[in-house]
């Protein structure tokens, strides 16, 4: 019976220590990687305010917003991983502000697609009128108008979780890790969010699909630039994926939940870290990829500054020698 009991605690210890070992190497990966996508979106948000070219153009200042927005989701999403792998429990507040935060920033993607695909819509189908509809301040309003429709939502998922019973929680310390399901704390909040976002994103595909379309009956035309109206389909099919991959985040919660009644602990983990790295970690770096790449303004300029950072990193220890050196001649 000894033995017995004996061999379950060294099985158990050998598990917690398997898990812990996971939860450390995970962890270090998906940082490491947040921290390189990190640099390459900011590297990209500096590129887009380094030239006048991109500082007056809308499609660029377009192309600004939907890297802001995803670069703070991208910081905000690797914290409360990193809360969450350290067993850190927050308070209901402190976690209700890192959930507003999420939810702020997660809207404005889809939402700044569906302008930008407009954009591409009115420059193939109304070449002749796009400057005059779209300006630096027409697109600046539209970018107010993102933001305040997201703030919007934000405040009336704050407006209905006041109306939770607070005073009737043991503690204001939080019995799980910070999450969206967490502080869906009634069933109302719970029935707004899933409406809003099925509302949004159907709306936003229906724009998208609507823009792809409309640039496809033009390109048949002859009057239409040929080259233009492709360059703008392959945009908008980008716009797709890019508006499939923000949706995938939307199921994240229900696939966990799926999952983690099939897989034992240890494997559930490992699963739950590839599809947060899968659908919340690669889609937010991907518009920098993607338009860096692809579009042959940005591509230059992005290179050099690129690689600038990974010449000065070297020179950062020798500049204090020289220094020295001038000083002492």
């Amino acid at each position: 019976m000894l033995y017995a009991n004996q061999s379950q605690t060294n099985i158990t210890v050998g598990l917690q220590y398997q898990e812990l070992l996971g939860t450390v190497l995970f962890s270090i990966l998906t940082s490491v990687t947040c921290c390189v996508f990190l640099s390459i979106n900011g590297t990209m948000l500096f590129t887009l305010r380094s030239k006048p070219v991109f500082r007056e153009t809308s499609r660029y200042i377009l192309l600004y917003n939907l890297l802001f927005g995803d670069t703070v989701m991208l910081a905000q999403s690797q914290l409360m991983y990193i809360l969450a792998a350290c067993r850190l429990r927050l308070t209901y507040p402190v976690c209700g502000v890192l959930i507003m935060i999420a939810s702020l920033t997660n809207k404005i993607s889809p939402l700044t697609l569906v302008v930008m695909s407009l954009e591409r819509y009115v420059a193939v189908c109304y070449p002749l009128r796009h400057t005059a509809i779209i300006t630096v301040r027409n697109t600046g309003v539209a970018i107010c108008v993102i933001w305040t429709f997201s703030s919007v939502n934000v405040l009336t998922q704050v407006l209905l979780m006041l109306n939770f019973q607070f005073e009737d929680l043991v503690s204001m310390q939080m019995a799980d890790f910070c999450g969206k399901d967490s502080m869906m704390l009634d069933q109302i909040s719970d029935l707004y969010e899933k409406a809003y976002t099925c509302f949004l994103f159907v709306s936003a595909g229906m724009v998208v699909a609507f823009s792809y379309v409309g640039v496809m009956i033009a390109a048949r035309s002859a009057s239409t630039d040929q080259s233009s109206a492709s360059k703008a389909r392959k945009t908008l099919l980008l716009h797709l994926v890019q508006l499939g991959l923000s949706l995938s985040s939307a199921i994240h919660n229900p696939l966990q939940f799926f999952i983690s009644k099939n897989l034992n602990r240890i494997i559930f983990v490992r699963i739950q870290i590839v599809i947060y790295f899968c659908i919340t970690i690669l889609p937010r770096c991907l518009s920098a990829l993607i338009y860096g790449i692809r579009d042959q303004t940005i591509r230059p300029v992005l290179m050099y500054h690129l690689c600038c950072q990974w010449r000065c990193l070297p020179l950062l220890s020798v500049v204090p020698t020289k220094a020295n050196i001038i000083l002492v001649t």
